[in-house]
Parts: C-alpha cells; sequence; structure tokens
C-alpha cells in the first residue's frame, strides 16, 4: 500500500547545472531590495551585539534560555510521535488524522483565548499552560515505555496538547513585548525567538532519530516532558509589573468582534494574516510526509528521518540568525514577499529528489522560507498593531499558522494516498508560490499604510 505514493513519472531530471540555477534562483528571491530604503533613527550596531541587543532585558534572558531547553524537548517528542505513528499505522492517512486532531484546537479556541490573552494575567496563563503540558508529555511517556500505547491513545493525548497551545500561543505571543525592556528591540527578540525554536529544531530530531532507533520513543517522550521543568522555573523567576484588565474586559463577545473587525479591516494586517494561512495550509503539511520520503522513496529508517528534519531546523536557525542580524523592522515587507515562494521551489524539489543529499539540500531551503515567513510577519504585526488589542490580534497570528496546519494535514495525508506522496508536496509548492505572486502585487499599497505607523512610533524618520 505504501509503494503506492510513489510514483515514477517524478524521477529526478535535474542535472548539477540545474541544480546550481535553482539553488541561486532560491537565493536571489531571499535578497533585501536596496533601493528606496528609510534611514533610521538608531545608529547602526555591529556584530554579535546587534544580534543578542533583546538579550540585555532581564525578563527575557530568562525566557530564552527557558524556552531553549524545553524546546529541544518539544522537537524530540514532535519526531517520535511522527515516527511511532508511522511504525503503529503504516498509514500517511492516520499520520494526516493525528496531526489534525493535536492542532484543531488552535483553529476553534484561539480568537477566544486571544481575549482572555487580553483580560487575564499572561506570564501565570503561561506557567499553568507549562505545567499542563509536562503532564501531557510525561503521561505519553508512561504509556509508551509499558509498551501499551496505541493509536487512539495519541489522538487524545494529541487533542489535550492542542488545547493548552490554544492557550498558551496568544499569551505567549502577546507577553513578549513585556519581556523587552527597550521596545526597539522587540524585532531582535522575536527573530531571536525564532532562533531558540529552529535551533532547537535543529538539535532536537537529530536527537530523536538516534534515541528512537536505539532505545524506543518512550524515552524521547519522558525527556520532554522533564524538560519543561527549564521553561517554568524561568517563568517563576520574573518580574513582571502587575497589568490590569481593560475598561470593557467584561464583555468577552464584544471584544472578540472588536479584534476580528480591527484586524481584517486594516488591509497589512489582512494580508500578512490571508498569506500566513495559505501557506500555512498548503506548506506546512511536508512535515507529516516526511516518515513516508524517509522510509520510502529515500529507503532509510528513524536516523534519515532524524536528518531530514534536522536539516529542515539547520535551514530555519539560518533564517532566524539572519533576521536576528538586521538593525530595523524595515523591509521585512520584501521578506514576507519572497519566503513562501523559496518555501514552495524548495517542496518541489524535495519532492523530486531521490538522492539524501539532494534532499537534505531542499530541507534545509524548505526550512530557511518557512522560518523567514512566519518570523518576519510575526515582527511586523507586532510592532503595527495596538497595544490593548495584542492579544486578539497574536490570537488570529496563532490560528493563521497553527489553527490552518490540521486542515492541510488532513488534506495532505488524504491526497498522498490517493495521488501520491511527491505529487502531494509539489501541490503545496506551486500554491505556495501562487501566494508569493499576489501578495507582491499588494505589496507597495501595504507598504503605505505600514510607514506612518512605523513614524509615529520612532521606528523610522
Amino acid at each position: 500500500m505504501l509503494q503506492s505514493s510513489y510514483n515514477p513519472i517524478f524521477e529526478p531530471c535535474f542535472s548539477s547545472s540545474e541544480i546550481g540555477i535553482i539553488v541561486v534562483a532560491i537565493v536571489s528571491l531571499g535578497s533585501e531590495k536596496t533601493k528606496g530604503k528609510v534611514v533610521t533613527r538608531k545608529e547602526e550596531k555591529k556584530g554579535l551585539r546587534l544580534m543578542l541587543r533583546a538579550l540585555s532585558s532581564r525578563n527575557y534572558r530568562l525566557f530564552f534560555a527557558g524556552q531553549g531547553l524545553s524546546l529541544i524537548g518539544t522537537w524530540i517528542t514532535q519526531v517520535a510521535t511522527i515516527w511511532l505513528v508511522y511504525r503503529l499505522t503504516n498509514s500517511a492517512l492516520l499520520l494526516g488524522i493525528v496531526g489534525f486532531a493535536s492542532q484543531i484546537p488552535s483553529f476553534l479556541l484561539t480568537p477566544i483565548t486571544g481575549v482572555l490573552a487580553d483580560r487575564w494575567n499572561r506570564h501565570h496563563m503561561l506557567i499553568v499552560t507549562q505545567a499542563l503540558a509536562m503532564v501531557q508529555s510525561l503521561t505519553l511517556a508512561a504509556l509508551a515505555l509499558s509498551e501499551i500505547i496505541n493509536i487512539w491513545h495519541i489522538i487524545v493525548l494529541g487533542v489535550f496538547q492542542g488545547v493548552i497551545n490554544a492557550f498558551d500561543a496568544p499569551a505567549r505571543q502577546a507577553l513578549v513585548p513585556d519581556l523587552v525592556e527597550n521596545k526597539e528591540d522587540l524585532g531582535n527578540a522575536i527573530a531571536l525567538n525564532s532562533s531558540v525554536f529552529n535551533g532547537a529544531r535543529l538539535v532536537g530530531p537529530a536527537i530523536a532519530g538516534l534515541l528512537v532507533a536505539t532505545v524506543g520513543a518512550g524515552v524521547c517522550f519522558l525527556i520532554d516532558g522533564v524538560s519543561y521543568i527549564a521553561v517554568i522555573a524561568a517563568l517563576l523567576a520574573m518580574k513582571l509589573r502587575p497589568t490590569k484588565s481593560a475598561a470593557g474586559a467584561n464583555q468577552p463577545l464584544r471584544w472578540l468582534k472588536e479584534g476580528f473587525t480591527y484586524a481584517f479591516g486594516f488591509p497589512p494586517i489582512r494580508a500578512i494574516l490571508l498569506l500566513l494561512a495559505l501557506v500555512s495550509l498548503m506548506g506546512m503539511p511536508y512535515t507529516i510526509l516526511v516518515p513516508v520520503f524517509a522510509q520510502d522513496i529515500l529507503h532509510g529508517g528513524p536516523n534519515t528521518f532524524g536528518f531530514l528534519m534536522a536539516a529542515s531546523g539547520l535551514g530555519a536557525l539560518m533564517g532566524g540568525v539572519y533576521l536576528s542580524s538586521r538593525a530595523t523592522v524595515v523591509g521585512l515587507g520584501y521578506i514576507i514577499v519572497s519566503s513562501p515562494a523559496i518555501l514552495g521551489l524548495g517542496l518541489i524539489a524535495f519532492a523530486l529528489s531521490r538522492e539524501l543529499w539532494l534532499s537534505l539540500i531542499m530541507m534545509l531551503v524548505i526550512g530557511l522560507g518557512l522560518i523567514l515567513q512566519i518570523a518576519s510577519s510575526n515582527t511586523v504585526l507586532q510592532t503595527i498593531i495596538e497595544d490593548e488589542k495584542r492579544g486578539r490580534v497574536m490570537s488570529l497570528y496563532t490560528m493563521s499558522f497553527l489553527g490552518m496546519v490540521p486542515f492541510g494535514n488532513l488534506i495532505a495525508g488524504s491526497l498522498a494516498e490517493r495521488i501520491g506522496v511527491p505529487t502531494t508536496l509539489i501541490l503545496g509548492g506551486v500554491f505556495c508560490i501562487l501566494g508569493s505572486l499576489l501578495f507582491s502585487r499588494q505589496l507597495p499599497a501595504l507598504r503605505k499604510l505600514v510607514l506612518p505607523i512605523y513614524r509615529r512610533a520612532g521606528i523610522i524618520s
């Protein structure tokens, strides 16, 4: 049944010179336009100090260190779960179903939890969500280590983790500006978040591949559960000013409507959210199909799967480091435009590849394009939205980023059973490129709306 996903029509047909042309084209798409740059008021800093300037804030240092350790555990669990599901079921469709179950709560609940993030203490919300996530991981570990785990256990615990994430993500996104003492460093803080996330994405899958091959998935889940101690300790050590609920906070439905009206009534926010939703729907589901490539197309095992996911993490880490080295948020619109095209080209080339070395390179390109899209969109949104609506808008960002993924997983899993995994990835890549082209046509008009906000905030002169 699994061999039916392989289509001989898509045998590799690239010469080495053609591969070079593809790579050059991808790099050129990601380059930033230099004409018409706006001069910033802030003097340019250099080197490592520029890249790490947000760490001068104590609370952000704690946040950065705590989540750095915890995220390695999270990626270990994600990779181990995908491989375990495929080993138990041998089905691409069930990979999609598990992905759908774990992420559909983000789509359904984040608009409501975004309202709560604007009403409740975000710091306290994160402490609770991290404690519950630790319980979930330890439960998964107990089931796997006792060898009684079944697919329905994974689905139920995935739904539980999805509910936790629905509360966690808007609160986490909205809390970051409160952790940075110098608001000019907000863009750097978001880029550093992406860097640590993708540093973990690089290390975690590689560790998971080795652990799954030697000691099994249960140990992976146990490591993840223990890793939550670091982020909980960091959150408890923070010293934050108490926040007050805004006026009218006792009218949640009105707040919910107000958040939707504000976000989708302002063209720059609307365009960013819609493009991110498209990329999440059509581009992100590649993660659930990688095990099929590792085993049935590249003829490898869990180590091959871990290396492929680590290559994607390396590309994402490179993108995060690049964004953290930028002195200003000005020009991120060009990155938002080009990154879906980078992702799309990477997906198409990966789908056509039958060689491990080429697949690893294309996974790096995929990770690069994806993180440039996600982190740049996050940074621009955080710098243009009003503070009192931050939780609600970031909940819509989470819904676009994570909430669309379960539908994409379900669609990708279903298509992969019918038309093959390579063809499914090619379709996803084509849609990402089309989204990039459509957004590029809107960029000049959107830029005119954003520049006055940057001027009022003192970001540009």
